[in-house]
């Protein structure tokens, strides 16, 4: 096992040393530094007053109801002050009320002085809140194992955030920065919430194979589909920030890094399965091992193949929404740009789990038996050489 792992190992760190960003800016960045005003700052602030007001344009449509609101800035070079800012009508139907908090948009260059506007929400409190019951709930129940992996939730946050995002908008390869990024994070993640074993190695291999598996499949996939990756609202304006990057690769490297998750569930599930039943029953031959182990990644399969296709339904709902009133006929618009690259996403990703399940299980029952082979061996040679011994 060792010598399929080194030299991926290897590969990983080699990767990231020669794909680190160079911390220059990229052309998206410095776009998008321009198309911001200079000095623009995001202030919370908390409501005093809110004065509604409608502002319907079309009679004939329901009426719309804005408000002006006074707040009061709570931090920044404003902090103090008092401001009035306009709230749109989604605000004002969503509910504000006096002592909210909001966050504005502060333009310090704006024609006859600061200027104010509403921002969004603070959703600070709630966040934290869920972010620290999460913790004690995953600590409490997981224990030990439980809080390793939320350190290694943090390593995996943090080379998205310092690797794999800015390898992206350089001049990089997408799908190479991905699978590199993806490698690295399942390397310490495995390893630090389960532990050096035989067991977390079988699942790293499954792993592995599986993100392999993926960009094989999402290239050809991406590429008869031919998917352009422009079919958002986000991917427009980043195509606005740099023309030149390649958004069918990011489409690929999309598909790549969404795999990470379930392919780590499943290929523990399984190797915890194979070592399991080694542990009950020590006398269990390899084919045994394999045909009981898929018995349990069958049921897994099923399972996780519905929860990759409603996981995304539920965060798609909106735009499953708008094609239910679309008058396209039902196969168009599963085949139009924006929902064939989430199908093609899910597809590809649930391909390589299915087929990430018989790899990991037939390494696990293989290492499971060699390593009683070895034991075997082992306690063997003490007998041999205990009866020497007593020989003499």
């Amino acid at each position: 096992m060792l010598l399929l792992l080194v030299p991926v190992g290897l590969a990983t760190v080699i990767g990231l040393i020669v794909l680190w960003p160079d911390g220059e800016p990229t052309r998206a960045q410095q776009a998008a530094a321009i198309a911001q005003p200079p000095g623009t700052t995001f202030p919370d602030a908390r409501v005093v007053s809110v004065e509604p007001f409608d502002c319907g344009i079309d009679p004939t449509v329901p009426a719309q109801t804005c408000a002006n609101a006074v707040v009061e800035v709570l931090e920044g070079p404003g902090a103090g002050d008092f401001q009035q800012v306009e709230l749109p009508p989604e605000v004002v139907a969503g509910g504000v009320e006096e002592g909210d908090t909001l966050v504005l948009t502060r333009d310090a260059g704006a024609e006859g002085g600061v200027a104010y506007g509403f921002f969004d929400y603070a959703r600070d409190l709630p966040i934290i809140v869920l972010a620290l019951v999460f913790a004690v709930v995953v600590g409490v129940v997981a224990r030990a194992r439980g809080l390793a992996s939320l350190v290694g939730l943090a390593f995996a946050f943090f080379v998205l955030l310092q690797f794999v995002l800015p390898g992206l908008l350089a001049e990089e390869n997408p799908t190479l920065v991905s699978l590199v990024g993806s490698a690295a994070i399942m390397f310490v993640v495995l390893y630090l919430a389960h532990g050096f074993s035989a067991r977390t190695t079988t699942a790293l291999v499954g792993t592995l194979f599986g993100l392999a598996l993926v960009a094989v499949m999402g290239s050809f996939a991406v590429s008869a589909a031919r998917l352009t990756g422009l079919t958002s609202e986000e991917t427009v304006r980043l195509q606005g920030y740099d023309p030149t990057l390649d958004f069918s690769a990011l489409v690929l490297a999309g598909i790549v890094v969404a795999g990470l998750g379930v392919l780590n569930d499943v290929t523990i599930t399984q190797a915890s399965a194979i070592w399991q039943l080694r542990e009950v029953s020590p006398e269990i031959t390899w084919r045994e091992l394999y045909t009981r182990g898929m018995a349990v990644g069958r049921d897994h399969i099923a399972s996780t193949v519905y929860t990759i296709v409603f996981a995304y339904a539920g965060a798609a709902l909106p735009l499953l929404l708008t094609f239910e009133l679309s008058p396209q006929p039902l196969w168009t618009t599963v085949t139009s740009s924006v929902l064939a690259e989430e199908v093609i996403r899910t597809l590809v990703g649930a391909i390589a789990l299915v087929l990430a399940v018989p790899v990991t299980t037939a390494t696990g029952a293989f290492f499971a038996k060699a390593a009683d082979t070895q034991a075997g061996a082992a306690t063997e040679r003490r007998m041999t050489a205990l009866r020497a011994r007593f020989a003499r």
